[in-house]
């Protein structure tokens, strides 16, 4: 889950709401962990984070600490701790203990536990179901070195004979999770680096050995490394570590175990100073210090990463993908402690001042429609020449892995057509392909650089030719009317854009379909039948490969309701009919279950006066 660098696209503060309910699903998720437990951890008055990553996994905290959970889909059912909320509260989950320290060497190096890797009670294995969240630990170490997820259950493992994945590794010691925290929460972290928590049979490979004994058990460490990497990060150690090299390292297993137990035990005084320090930092920033980060910031991603050819742009993406990237080291931006309290009206005050401009499209979502770069602030403003922090692209093969069945992508694409096939064919672009607005803005402006079209006396003109004004003009304008000669910049890649033909390009899990014209909404109605019953309708899933009978079969029995599924009078498709007003519900199930955009849900109660 954190083998690799994987960095946050955005940071927010929980509302009161959305604190309860993550202290819900974390009572439910773990009963052994009691209200005062879930309360030390997360503290009733304190404010809680959440940090959402590219690979759309979800991280908690209390602000200013360590992060305590993090939920591998970002919908709130698979959450499990962080090790930092393991060493406070080690009795939380259930727990796997290692057969010794040569095993964990492989565990946090982030391979996934093998059930020979498990010392088993003489009691037996204890019972457990697939999919259950369960710890790691070494022996004589309370402090638990992994957490993860079980593949299968106890009944299960005893018939396949204790061979094969017994747990799915998520979080471990040391991983780019806790080196993150690590590097910006504790200042003075010599004691982190001091907490061994592995056996020293862990170490012992990287140090020479003096007695031929010692060498074998080396050699079959490494062997056993060996043997890991074959089977794609999981351990199998089974006859890898002879008795007597296990016995050997016994005596100090239990000396470092000593050792371990006081440093894990210090990890929550420790923390909890750090903490407070790093609030104290954080809140000697007035408003006006806030004001002059955001503005530049702001004024930094105009200048380095927010280009002509990219707008307009959401409010949202500008804000997340170049302000937030652009802020100080060490610095955190919060939009609430600023003057304007809402992104919405921090633009809007740009705009006042004539920097940029953004208008508010429909329900509420900010654009940026253009940058004034000829204004003085602009043009005093001198871009520091350092690396801006990039965000992951979701491409990236851990957001890959890591991505549910259910996850959607829709991205909007576009096809040369009659009008604009000539400004192809000049630059030898193919008229047959699929072009996202981004490269169908750069085929015009390579255009537009390849005849010298750019007014000399106005850089932020473009001179029309006859073959440009066809393009973006013919037939658009009415009879009688003089056709323009000239087009501003930052009009020229929607107006180019506006003439080719829409397609959007829908991809969920390993399936992707492209269809021609601009992607259709969902439509969820209520309506009264007789004896004044309602009904709520579902239809247009097929838009977002959503199976109707699958979702159907989901919504029976989340709402404890009956449903059918029939054919759309006079249309093609199908929809969904539920038992009841749950018109909001299905919404919010069809917002968070199956990642449908707002924008793309299109609601009506007929019920309500």
């Amino acid at each position: 889950m954190f083998k690799k660098a994987v960095e946050a696209k955005a940071q927010q503060r929980l509302s009161g709401a959305d604190r309860k309910k993550l202290k819900r699903t974390i009572r439910d998720r773990f009963p052994r962990a009691s209200d005062a437990d879930i309360d030390a951890l997360l503290p009733p008055k304190a404010e809680m984070t959440v940090s959402k990553f590219q690979n759309r996994v979800h991280v908690y905290g209390v602000e200013g600490g360590f992060p305590l959970f993090f939920n591998v889909d970002g919908r709130g059912s698979e959450i499990y701790p962080t090790v930092f909320a393991l060493w406070e509260l080690p009795e939380m989950l259930p727990y796997f203990m290692l057969k010794g320290g040569e095993v964990s060497r492989f565990v946090i190096g982030g391979a996934d536990l093998m059930f020979p890797g498990i010392s088993v009670a003489a009691e037996g294995l204890p019972s457990f179901s697939a999919g259950e969240p369960w710890a790691v630990k070494v022996p004589g170490n309370p402090a638990p070195i992994a957490v993860g997820s079980t593949t299968m259950s106890s009944a299960e493992a005893l018939k396949a004979g204790l061979r094969g994945k017994a747990l799915r590794i998520m979080h471990y010691y040391r991983d780019l999770l806790w080196e993150s925290v690590e590097g910006h929460y504790v200042p003075n972290s010599g004691f982190l680096e001091d907490v061994v928590l592995e056996d020293p049979s862990f170490l012992a490979s990287n140090q020479p050995s003096d007695s031929s004994e010692g060498a074998t058990c080396e050699s079959d460490v490494q062997q056993s490394c060996v043997n890991n990497e074959n089977t794609e990060g999981s351990i199998d150690v089974n006859g890898a570590i002879s008795d007597a090299c296990a016995a050997s390292m016994q005596n100090d297993s239990e000396n470092a175990a000593k050792e371990i137990t006081t440093d894990a035990s210090d990890l929550k005084s420790t923390a909890n100073v750090d903490a407070a320090k790093l609030d104290i930092e954080l809140s000697s920033l007035s408003i006006e210090d806030v004001d002059s980060h955001l503005d530049r910031c702001l004024l930094q991603a105009l200048h380095t990463t927010v280009k002509d050819k990219d707008l307009p742009m959401p409010g949202s993406t500008l804000w997340s993908n170049h302000v937030l990237p652009c802020r100080p080291s060490g610095i955190t931006l919060d939009i609430k402690k600023s003057s304007h309290k809402k992104l919405s009206k921090w633009l809007q005050a740009k705009t006042s001042t004539g920097l940029i401009t953004v208008k508010e499209e429909y329900k509420k979502e900010a654009m940026l429609i253009s940058v004034n770069r000829g204004h003085p602030e602009y043009l005093q403003f001198k871009p520091e020449k350092r690396p801006v922090e990039k965000v992951v692209q979701a491409g990236d093969s851990a957001a890959s892995e890591s991505r549910s069945q259910k996850a959607l992508e829709v991205v909007e694409v576009y096809k040369s057509s009659v009008h604009v096939n000539p400004i192809f064919a000049s630059v030898g672009a193919d008229t047959g392909k699929l072009y996202s607005a981004s490269e169908a803005t750069d085929i015009v402006f390579k255009y537009i650089e390849k005849e010298n079209l750019v007014k000399q006396t106005n850089k932020a003109t473009v001179v029309l030719d006859a073959t440009l004004c066809d393009a973006l003009f013919k037939g658009a304008i009415k009879k009688g009317s003089t056709y323009p000669t000239e087009i501003h910049k930052k009009d020229l890649g929607a107006t180019f854009i506006n003439r080719m033909q829409a397609h959007h390009m829908v991809t969920r899990g390993g399936e992707s379909v492209v269809r021609k014209g601009v992607l259709k909404t969902v439509q969820i109605m209520t309506e009264r039948r007789q004896g004044n019953k309602k009904v709520t309708k579902v239809s247009g899933l097929e838009t977002f490969l959503i199976d109707p009978e699958a979702l159907a079969s989901e919504l029976q029995k989340k709402f404890a309701c009956s449903t059918t599924v029939a054919e759309l009078p006079g249309k093609k498709g199908l929809e969904v009919l539920i038992q009841g007003g749950v018109i909001d519900d299905v919404a919010r199930h069809l917002l968070e279950q199956y990642g449908i955009p707002k924008r793309y849900i299109e609601v009506l109660d007929k019920t309500r006066k």
